[in-house]
């Protein structure tokens, strides 16, 4: 089998790549390295350009006949960023993934995975959520992949491409072989600011301590990021069991269990000689209080269930930070 990535040389997308390749999967990468890397796609198959970009996509195809279905990472994803660029975030998430799923059905595909997110949901009162919870996206970023799920089932009731949706949790840690992770070298996330706080010997900022949790930090179902990769995987192998005869469905990827920022840096702790301290602070721009799933649809669907455990995923975090500066040349 054949793949096409969009943004597969970015943190998620790399290793989607790697898995596959695990698989017996040949991935095709394609990214415009915005905010991917090009070190992440040495020894692999990979276009350099947009998503929007018709011939380039068509170019692909024609190059690469065998491709049998595509896996679109390709999206900006910082939700501060979203609140002060909306028009930005809108424009890469949302109307060039119109345009390249145009392309894609001009080309004769029929199956996409796409990357989508469970920052959409409206959190239940115990803070777990499933996948026919409600939705209420809270910031530009997390209303860019709702849009795109409905605009994506929209074309898969009358065109011919079926869309099986992922929403992802919270990824954490890298690839275990350290092939790829995170490219920032200052992520804006919890786990990047605490990795930040222990390299500098200063304390974390807990952002939020009033949230309508058990210790008053939000909280967040971590997941690490090579469980993410082989639930792609999963999903390719899969894909007509997921459907089931649908035209589009979505799918939970996460643990099913919430972990607050408090015990994150519990978990953090724990792994690491020298404890980080805290202090508090009120919440960023667009920062929400957090869910968990529940549920096992992707179990059901993807014979999928994640393996690493939180500590895992920090473990390995730390693992890519030490030797990012040297994988990496900027």
């Amino acid at each position: 089998m054949k793949v096409l990535i969009s943004g597969g040389a970015g943190y998620i997308g790399s290793t989607v790549a790697s898995a596959c390749l695990d698989a017996g999967i040949t991935p095709v990468i394609l990214d415009s390295l915005v905010t991917g890397r090009r070190e992440f796609t040495e020894g692999r198959i990979f276009y350099e350009g947009d998503i929007a970009d018709g011939a380039l996509v068509d170019r692909i195809f024609t190059e690469h006949p065998g491709i049998e279905a595509v896996v679109h990472c390709a999206a900006l994803i910082v939700v501060p960023d979203s609140v002060g660029d909306p028009v930005g975030y809108y424009r890469a998430n949302v109307a060039k993934s119109l345009d390249f799923v145009g392309h894609l059905l001009r080309n004769g595909c029929q199956r996409m995975i796409f990357s989508s997110s469970a920052s959409i949901y409206e959190p239940g009162e115990d803070l777990s959520v499933d996948e026919e919870s409600a939705i209420s996206p809270q910031s530009p970023y997390a209303r860019t992949k709702a849009v795109c799920e409905g605009m994506f089932a929209d074309i898969a009731e009358t065109q011919a491409i079926r869309i099986l949706s992922l929403r992802y949790f919270n990824p954490i840690g890298a690839d275990p072989e350290l092939r790829t992770g995170l490219q920032l070298r200052r992520p804006s996330h919890a786990l990047g600011k605490l990795i930040e706080a222990s390299d500098e010997g200063v304390p974390f900022r807990i952002t939020g301590t009033d949230w309508a949790t058990r210790d008053g930090s939000g909280i967040r179902d971590y997941v690490h990021v090579w469980d993410l990769a082989t639930a792609h995987v999963a999903a390719l192998q899969r894909f007509e069991t997921a459907l089931d005869g649908a035209r589009s469905t979505v799918i939970n990827l996460g643990t099913g269990t919430g972990t607050t920022v408090t015990e994150l840096v519990a978990a953090f702790n724990s792994v690491v000689p020298s404890p980080v301290a805290v202090i508090e602070t009120g919440p960023r721009p667009g920062d929400v209080v957090g869910a968990f799933t529940r549920g096992d649809r992707a179990g059901q669907l993807l014979d999928w269930s994640p393996r690493f455990s939180v500590a895992e995923g920090i473990r390995d975090s730390l693992r890519w930070a030490e030797i990012r500066d040297q994988r990496l040349t900027r």
